[in-house]
């Protein structure tokens, strides 16, 4: 249990230890500074610590913002001092500096006390953040709005903060907090008004998110289940399941807003299990498309490479800006500009088709039409959405002039998925024939698809399979710092789903599309699951992984060499095991990873993910 010290005189009819107690805190009273530190040493070192003024007077939940929210390693608000394990050393150092009786000078140049004493615990948790800042200690503060924290002087101040906490509802504003900062048109004015008392609901009966999650996950697969079916009821009944897997799948983020429980392992099932949820989606569709005599295979195929490639061009762009240097743009600004006129905003976030409204659009066209009418508007929209956002990046990139970092290129590298075929190459090719990274990803992918198109299983695939990867070798060769060069992680998506489609699709095999599908699920799991990585401070994927599924470059290859070498119900067999193959390696070292890292205390993160 996390334990609070309390320090200076009680006030009578303070609510301070009854809110500490609410909150999950062993309170303790500390009587002068010496006490406080001797209080402080004997808390266990893996337990949370909060150093609280008795004086304080706010609300409970700027209590809860500033002392129990699980990503920060230490926090304050005004009056209160919080530290996790990570943290704990320099909240010891700070609070011995404050308890100190030599006649050296205190942080900031202020002259040191001649001795600790009761008058001395007065401010000293306001002191204690003072002496972190001037270690150079990270304190986060959290945006309090207008809640109230204060540490009165005097019973006049006392009495009017005390009504300032009853003039504001700080459940309806701990509800409002509760919603994302930036949703979707359909999130906002369909789901959110209701899903956020559905998440206080949770909330109260000891749900966590994570179960939340999962019951959407659930949700969603009893929906492709009756997507499967092929028959009217079913699709009626899958619409409606989706939606209301996509109520839980709001819930649980609002749930771990409300609640503030943030955590490795929550972020990391939230963000897999959007994926799962819509890919097994497309399959239920395909499925029961086939059920009644048309076959969309190659459409859910198609759905899936197109918002898995959309996807990665966000994450791509997004991290090769994280950091960078003077990291402005006229078109930045532009956007900014139509940011601040209402109704563009709505607007602007609608045409990219978040999930809210992808969601929303495939649940309604289910239950109303037939699977092939709902792929055929799911490619219409998310093209046009991939060719706006991509737009729109390729514009800004262009005309801003940033500095990428280390960090973003090995990023960028990382989020590439090289194997050992493009490793060597990389390292032998003369400087002299490199060409810009993304253009020569670019000529790689051209060439592979235009040959398995129109050519299909035949020398000239063999032949652009060959070049793809020397062209894949030469662009990731010099570190990816240029200004397009986000581009090609998106571009080897392409290149390597594309490929599994279309040659799936030559096959004409019973069984080849499906089996296409499932591979093509298989690595981009992997492909998600190194976003996550990344995104969570957690680097990439280990080598060895890397290297046993191949890389994306010898995957291709393997692909292309399959298809030549093999019959067409042949290639349909290598592709379900290769498909199997890949998803046993990457499903048991992610799972691994993430339970072992959730397990060793990682870092809580709260990943806000694609906006609802």
């Amino acid at each position: 249990m996390p334990t609070a010290i309390l320090t200076g005189s009680p006030v009578p009819g303070s609510s301070i230890e009854g809110d500490l107690r609410s909150l999950g805190f062993d309170v303790r009273t500390a009587s002068d500074a010496g006490e406080a530190e001797a209080l402080l040493a004997a808390v266990p070192g893996d337990l949370r610590v909060a150093v609280v003024d008795a004086r304080f007077v706010g609300h409970e939940h700027a209590l809860r913002l500033g002392l129990t929210d699980p990503r920060f390693p230490i926090a304050a608000i005004p009056g209160a001092v919080t530290a996790q394990p990570a943290g704990r050393q320099a909240l010891t150092r700070a609070i011995a500096r404050e308890n100190s009786a030599s006649g050296s000078a205190a942080p900031g140049g202020a002259p040191a006390r001649a001795a600790a004493g009761v008058e001395d615990v007065d401010g000293l948790a306001d002191r204690i953040v003072t002496a972190l800042d001037a270690d150079g200690a990270d304190v986060h503060r959290p945006e309090l709005g207008s809640l109230v924290a204060e540490v009165p002087a005097d019973p006049q101040a006392r009495n009017e903060a005390r009504q300032a906490v009853a003039a504001v509802d700080d459940e309806a504003i701990r509800l409002k907090s509760a919603v994302k900062a930036r949703d979707g048109f359909f999130t906002t004015h369909f789901i959110s008004p209701y899903s956020r008392y559905l998440a206080r609901w949770c909330a109260r009966r000891g749900l966590t998110p994570n179960q939340v999650t999962t019951a959407s996950l659930i949700t969603a697969l009893i929906a492709a289940a009756c997507a499967a079916t092929g028959t009217r009821g079913g699709f009626v009944a899958a619409g409606v399941l989706l939606i209301a897997s996509f109520v839980l799948d709001c819930t649980d983020g609002q749930l771990a807003r409300y609640s503030l429980q943030y955590s490795t392992l929550g972020a990391w099932l939230d963000a897999t299990f959007d994926r799962a949820k819509e890919y097994a989606y497309y399959a239920g569709l395909a499925l029961g498309a086939a059920r009644g005599g048309d076959d969309v295979w190659a459409l859910a195929l198609g759905a899936m490479v197109l918002q898995t490639c959309r996807h990665v061009v966000d994450f791509s762009f997004n991290e090769a800006n994280h950091d960078a240097t003077a990291n402005t743009s006229p078109t930045a600004a532009l956007s900014d500009k139509l940011d601040s006129v209402g109704w563009t905003v709505w607007v602007r976030r609608m045409i990219v088709l978040p999930i809210g409204e992808r969601w929303a659009m495939i649940a309604v066209l289910t239950a109303a039409t037939t699977p092939r009418i709902t792929f055929y508007a799911l490619l219409v929209g998310c093209a046009f959405a991939a060719t706006y956002t991509t737009a729109g990046r390729v514009l800004r990139s262009l005309t801003r002039k940033a500095r990428r970092t280390d960090r973003a290129a090995q990023a960028l590298a990382d989020l590439a998925d090289s194997g050992p075929l493009t490793a060597l190459p990389a390292r032998r090719l003369p400087a002299g024939i490199r060409i810009p990274a993304p253009l020569g990803a670019s000529v790689g992918v051209a060439l592979l698809l235009l040959a398995a198109a129109f050519d299909g299983p035949g020398f000239s695939l063999l032949l652009a399979a060959v070049l793809y990867v020397l062209l894949c070798a030469d662009a990731v060769a010099r570190p990816l710092k240029g200004a397009l060069d986000w581009l090609v992680p998106p571009l080897f998506r392409a290149g390597e789903y594309c490929t599994v489609l279309i040659l799936a699709a030559k096959a004409g095999a019973d069984g080849a599309l499906p089996a296409a599908f499932g591979l093509v699920a298989a690595v981009a799991y992997h492909h998600y699951d190194t976003v996550y990585r990344i995104r969570g401070d957690a680097g990439a994927p280990p080598a060895w992984l890397v290297r046993a599924i191949g890389g994306q470059d010898g995957r291709t290859l393997l692909v292309a060499v399959l298809a030549v070498a093999l019959t067409a119900s042949q290639f349909t067999v290598a592709l379900t095991v290769l498909a199997v193959a890949v998803a046993v390696v990457v499903l048991v070292e992610s799972i691994r990873f993430w339970v072992a890292a959730h397990r060793a205390g990682a870092p809580s993160v709260h990943d806000e993910g694609e906006p609802a």
